[in-house]
């Protein structure tokens, strides 16, 4: 679809430099765009450059909009633009408005209106579903689940009995929502389960990645805040809550009944202890442990970057022999207070 650019910097509450009458096709990458393409400038490093993109228009900082004098639309912030662009020339496609015959409903179960549902979508008894909500082939809506309007479920994702879904949720494939929790009980040299009674409580404009499981509560829920974003392979143990808008990278796995503060960012193949709190705002960089509550905003890291292996093998020596050196560190300064 075409849109003109004073379209487009309506749809983006820009300001407009250029041809407003000039036609956009697509959406394209700096480097490789051509005439009929409009891109983004977000890395500082990439204003140096702007002679050599041939998109026929380019989003930029507000900043710039004295200084370039070619089709642009400015913005305090070009990602944002580059995101409400992606979402108007977004291909992915829909579903038709229809049931499959071989879906399979029960007959307590009430569909809203404009309710798209594939080949083989299985929907248990007192299942609710919102109007315009999507169910893609294979997926599975437990027993007495709630989803709210505007969600979609794609391909062979499943969610438990008894959870809640809010409005314009998307869960991505082979998800599971609502699995039970790791809960066991230690008895005479084996395992007693504990059956996990709680349930999944997902707010609004929540996104789930491919592969994520979200156990429910073992008594009470495992929450999910409005507007979180989870990404692909997490684990989101039984109990743990998740404060509106924080998002959660690929790869991290949250132990039970930790609580994460709101517009937190948790990085990727982040692990956490279970029974923590973090607080708002909190920024954790990827491949950390975190260990105990953090009680304060701020960036927190505790990866070890990659190095050589020639000059990991050393630090990992010089880590061995740690409590040797403190403890003739401790004596040199007794020996010299004594001298003293």
């Amino acid at each position: 679809m075409a849109y003109s650019l004073a379209d487009l910097a309506l749809q983006l509450s820009a300001q407009l430099s250029g041809e407003e009458d000039l036609q956009i096709l697509r959406l394209a990458t700096f480097e490789s765009a051509t005439q009929g393409d409009i891109t983004f400038v977000s890395d500082i490093k990439l204003l140096a450059r702007l002679d050599e993109c041939e998109a026929s228009a380019i989003v930029l900082p507000s900043s710039m909009q004295d200084s370039y004098k070619g089709n642009a639309l400015f913005m305090d912030n070009p990602y944002v633009g580059y995101a409400l662009l992606a979402r108007l020339f977004d291909t992915t496609p829909n579903l038709p408005v229809l049931i499959a015959e071989s879906a399979q409903i029960h007959d307590t179960a009430v569909i809203g209106n404009n309710v798209a549902i594939a080949d083989n979508v299985v929907i248990g008894a007192g299942v609710t579903i919102g109007d315009n909500t999507q169910l893609f082939a294979n997926s599975v809506i437990g027993e007495g689940c709630q989803l709210g309007a505007g969600c979609k479920v794609y391909p062979n994702a499943s969610i438990y009995h008894a959870c809640e879904i809010g409005k314009n949720v998307i869960i991505h494939a082979n998800a599971v929502i609502g699995s039970d929790g790791f809960g066991n009980a230690p008895y005479q040299g084996t395992w007693v389960k504990i059956p996990q009674i709680g349930k999944v409580i997902i707010g609004d404009n929540v996104e789930i990645g491919s592969n994520t499981s979200i156990d429910r509560g073992a008594l009470s829920d495992t929450i999910i805040g409005d507007g979180v974003k989870i990404d692909n392979q997490c684990q989101i143990a039984h109990n743990v809550q998740i404060g509106d808008h924080s998002a959660v990278a690929g790869g991290t796995s949250i132990a039970g009944s930790t609580k994460i503060g709101k517009n937190c960012i948790v990085g990727g193949s982040v692990a956490m202890n279970g029974h923590i709190t973090i607080a708002d705002n909190v920024i954790i960089t990827g491949d950390s442990m975190v260990m105990r509550s953090i009680k304060k905003a701020g960036v927190y890291s505790s990866g070890v970057p990659a190095q050589e292996n020639k000059a990991w093998r050393k630090t990992t020596a010089y880590t061995l022999k740690i409590e040797e050196l403190f403890k003739r560190v401790k004596q040199l300064e007794k020996q010299i207070e004594d001298k003293n």
